[in-house]
C-alpha cells in the first residue's frame, strides 16, 4: 500500500481511501464490520463518511474501535450552515464514531454563501475546534467546480478539498488537480468511477495514480468490490502507450 501526505495537513494516509458512506445500507451488520476491519488490516488507514449518514458512521465507529486511534485517519463532514449547527453535528459525529477527535472535519458547500456573517461565524468555530484538538484538520467538500476554485483561491482555513475526479473529467478539472498541488491542498477524488459509469477499475487507478496529489476515494459497499480495488491497488497497470491510449479513448468519448 502507498502513503502519501494529504496535503499540508500532513496526514499519512493510505492512496486507497475508503468511502464509508455506504456502510449503513449493508443488511450484514457484522459483514459491514469485517470488510472495514478487512481493509484496514490489509493497508487502509483511511476512512470517509458523513453525518448525513448516522448509520454509517455508527458501523465505522464499531469497527475500528479497539485499534490504536493514531493509526487510522477518520474524516467526516456536515453541511452546516452555522456556527450552531456544525457544533451539533460534530457532537453526533464523534458520539457515533466512538473517538474524541476527528482527523479531517470537512465542510460541504453545494452554493455560494449568501450570508457573510454565518460563514465568519462557521470559520471562526471551525478554527477553535481545531486550537483545540477535537478537529485536527479542516476540509471543503463541494461537487461544483466554481465553488472549488473559490474555495482554493480564497483566504479559508482548507488543508484539503474533495471533489469529483475520474478519467472521464475535463482539462477544466485535470488543471484544477494541478492547482491544488501547487498550492498544498490535499486532494481526495469523489466518484473515481464516475458513479460506477467507468467500469474499467484498473484503467481508472491507474489514470487516477499518475496525480501524485489525489487519493481516490472508493465507495466499498462489499467485501467483493474491497478485494478488487485493493488488488489492482497492489497489482497497478503498467502506464504504456496502449494504456495512455486506453485513456485516450475514454476521455475522448466523455469530452
Amino acid at each position: 500500500m502507498d502513503y502519501i501526505a494529504l496535503g499540508k495537513s500532513n496526514l499519512l494516509v493510505s492512496r486507497t481511501a475508503f468511502g464509508a458512506m455506504g456502510l449503513g445500507d449493508i443488511e450484514d451488520h457484522e459483514a459491514a464490520i469485517r470488510m472495514v476491519r478487512n481493509a484496514y488490516e490489509q493497508g487502509i488507514n483511511f476512512f470517509d463518511t458523513s453525518c448525513e449518514s448516522p448509520e454509517s458512521e455508527r458501523r465505522l465507529g464499531e469497527a475500528l474501535e479497539g485499534l490504536n486511534r493514531k493509526d487510522v485517519f477518520i474524516a467526516t463532514k456536515t453541511a452546516a450552515h452555522s456556527a450552531q449547527e456544525l457544533v451539533e453535528n460534530l457532537g453526533m459525529s464523534l458520539s457515533n464514531l466512538k473517538t474524541d477527535y476527528i482527523d479531517l472535519y470537512q465542510i460541504e458547500k453545494f452554493s455560494l454563501s449568501q450570508d457573510e456573517e454565518a460563514e465568519n461565524e462557521l470559520i471562526e468555530k471551525l478554527l477553535n475546534l481545531r486550537e483545540s484538538g477535537t478537529i485536527k484538520h479542516i476540509g471543503f467538500v463541494t461537487d461544483t467546480l466554481e465553488i472549488a476554485r473559490a474555495a482554493v483561491e480564497g483566504s479559508g482555513p482548507w488543508e484539503t478539498i474533495q471533489f469529483p475526479f475520474n478519467m472521464a473529467c475535463d482539462n477544466d478539472i485535470v488543471e484544477f488537480t494541478r492547482q491544488c498541488a501547487g498550492s498544498d491542498i490535499g486532494f481526495i477524488a469523489m466518484r473515481p468511477l464516475f458513479s460506477g459509469i467507468l467500469t474499467n477499475i484498473p484503467l481508472a487507478l491507474g489514470y487516477l495514480k499518475q496525480f501524485e496529489n489525489v487519493v481516490p476515494l472508493w465507495g466499498v459497499t462489499n467485501e467483493e468490490e474491497l478485494q478488487q480495488i485493493l488488488y489492482f491497488t497492489q497489482n497497478p497497470p503498467r502506464i504504456d502507450e496502449q494504456f495512455l491510449a486506453e485513456v485516450e479513448n475514454v476521455r475522448s468519448f466523455f469530452n
